[in-house]
């Protein structure tokens, strides 16, 4: 049986559908509907961007068990279900969670893989973000995530949510049952679609809240650097989380260990810089030309609204690529950032000097 994933609703305002397919006109002309003169408004304007990601999941209830203590901070928090109810307790969840019948997923029961062999089993719970930068009401993020719940799982699949307010941006921990509530042997399976699907969702509830909120793709917004691999992320969050606590909380846990890949990378990149220069990357043509596709799109979105009476937001629209930045890889930004610091402290080290003279 092919594996289905959770339903979205598609709407016109999407600008992956400029990106992937593009609706034309009689004259074969780009045309965008409504929704998309919004969305276009929206990114040049640099509207702030949902971020909507997968942190992980259980493959196991005890896994998911422990992940609720953690995210409603053994009890202090208050756990928002799909039942409208807000729990407070440490053994809220617990309780919760035997509600959800988790024990009755069948593929937690297989053999546990040995070290170093990948986890094949099916997990029992998504673990699921939803995030705005800091100057977002937290009370309209969580508002907005339990509109987005409701609207992509209610009936179909068991979810709950803590907020987090505790880092300089609002966001959501959204659990979500893996296995279909009805509907034996359906599961939820998230693809790359899938989060892009969500994102948009996401940021269509925020904006019912009264909040500006984007979710155009990162090629559109001439972002250079991708998202980090999910592990160093993880890794990299982990530690800024652990120095956030409070000295007794750090007592009990043990500090997350740093991510010796992206320290490697680093002194890669300086060892190459020690040595002349950075050696080339195949990959920077490929970036390259897919810049080079964006702006050629930008250019169609520009004349379209030129065509439908929106000249100044075409305007908008030509200086928005203007100021695109140079196409960069992520050795060439890790290269510019030691660049920065060594005459960061060049400077500091020149500044003291004079101060003692």
């Amino acid at each position: 049986m092919p594996k289905r994933t959770a339903s979205v609703v598609r709407t016109d305002e999407s600008l992956f559908e400029l990106v992937s397919r593009g609706r034309k006109g009689p004259g074969g002309n780009l045309v965008l509907s409504p929704g998309q003169v919004a969305a276009v408004a929206r990114t040049v304007g640099r509207t702030p961007e949902v971020m909507v990601k997968v942190s992980g999941g259980a493959r196991e209830v005890s896994g998911a068990k422990a992940h609720f203590s953690y995210i409603d901070r053994h009890g202090k928090l208050e756990i928002h279900t799909d039942e409208d109810r807000a729990l407070v307790g440490k053994d809220a969840a617990a309780e919760m969670l035997d509600d959800w019948n988790l024990e009755l997923s069948a593929g937690q029961y297989r053999r546990a893989p040995a070290k170093g062999e990948k986890d094949n089993r099916p997990k029992v719970v998504h673990n699921i973000v939803l995030s705005m930068p800091g100057d977002t009401p937290p009370e309209k993020v969580l508002a907005a995530a339990k509109a987005f719940a409701r609207e992509q799982f209610a009936l179909q699949y068991r979810y709950a949510m803590v907020l987090h307010t505790d880092q300089d941006h609002p966001h959501v921990h959204l659990v979500v049952k893996a296995e279909h509530e009805y509907e034996q042997g359906k599961r939820l399976y998230v693809r790359k679609a899938t989060l892009r699907d969500w994102r948009e969702a996401f940021a269509s509830s925020l904006r019912e809240q009264g909040v500006a909120a984007n979710a155009s793709p990162r090629q559109m917004r001439a972002e250079n650097r991708a998202p980090k691999k999910d592990a160093i992320h993880q890794r990299l969050k982990s530690l800024a989380e652990f120095a956030g606590l409070e000295a007794a909380e750090k007592t009990s846990r043990s500090a997350p260990v740093p991510s010796t890949f992206m320290r490697r990378k680093v002194q890669s990149v300086a060892d190459e810089l020690k040595a002349g220069g950075l050696k080339a990357e195949a990959g920077k043509e490929t970036l390259k030309r897919t810049r080079d596709s964006v702006t050629e799109l930008w250019r169609s979105i520009s004349a379209a609204l030129v065509a439908q009476g929106e000249k100044a937001l075409a305007s908008q629209v030509d200086a928005f690529v203007s100021a695109m930045p140079k196409v960069r890889t992520e050795k060439e930004q890790i290269a510019s950032q030691l660049l920065a610091k060594i005459e960061a402290n060049r400077v500091e080290q020149r500044d003291a000097g004079k101060g003692r003279e």
